[in-house]
């Protein structure tokens, strides 16, 4: 009897087991999935950047079925820096591509792992600002300073304990301080357009008066 009863024990911890390997690969192609999207974003190849998202939205609905019986695994940890990940890469496609800002739901996605990953968006955003100005799109730069500072602003009235909100504290100080390096590249470069605009001016008149 003991046997048998131990026997069944070892049969739902190998099922318990597999799933959590399926599980954990699925999040790992997930992840790939999300960066390579991002890479293709950053180079404003927005159809290659959103096929990736798409592959990995079908990873994530796969996880999320492997895992549908296990939810001690789901809560593990894993899970959730998937769809972190898989937040960042569908809100930063949306913004670079024009199109609105998806909500937990669309992205079938814990509130609070939607929350962490729009506190990494801010990096991915700096990036596209640093891009935007070596183009000399200052105005376009600004309007995503814009963003960032809205995003900043929104994230900080979380103010739960970490064992809530998973670390979004020290996502929302990292995201101030990318804000304000932000801030300053992007004014110095207005500042340095201005001089040269300027010297420009000085020169056509100077030029004028021959």
């Amino acid at each position: 009897m003991i046997r048998s009863i131990i026997e069944n024990i070892r049969e739902e911890l190998e099922e318990k087991d597999k799933a959590r390997e399926q599980g954990i690969t699925l999040s790992r192609e997930v992840v790939r999935n999300c960066r390579v999207s991002m890479q293709h974003v950053h180079k404003m190849e927005l159809e290659r950047a959103y096929s990736m998202i798409q592959t990995a939205r079908d990873n994530m609905e796969k996880m999320i079925s492997v895992l549908k019986n296990q939810p001690d695994i789901f809560y593990a940890g894993f899970v959730e820096h998937a769809q972190q990940e898989f937040t960042e890469c569908s809100v930063i496609y949306a913004l670079v591509s024009g199109k609105s800002i998806p909500e937990p739901g669309e992205l079938k996605v814990e509130p609070v792992a939607y929350l962490n990953g729009l506190g990494d968006v801010g990096g991915e955003i700096k990036r596209h600002i640093l891009d935007l100005i070596r183009q000399g799109m200052l105005d376009e730069g600004e309007r995503y300073l814009s963003i960032m500072e809205e995003l900043y602003t929104s994230l900080m009235v979380f103010d739960y304990p970490d064992a809530m909100t998973h670390g979004l504290r020290a996502k929302t100080d990292r995201l101030r301080l990318l804000l304000e390096i932000s801030r300053g590249e992007l004014t110095a470069a207005v500042r340095q357009q201005k001089l040269e605009l300027a010297m420009q001016a000085l020169e056509t008149e100077f030029r004028s008066r021959k």
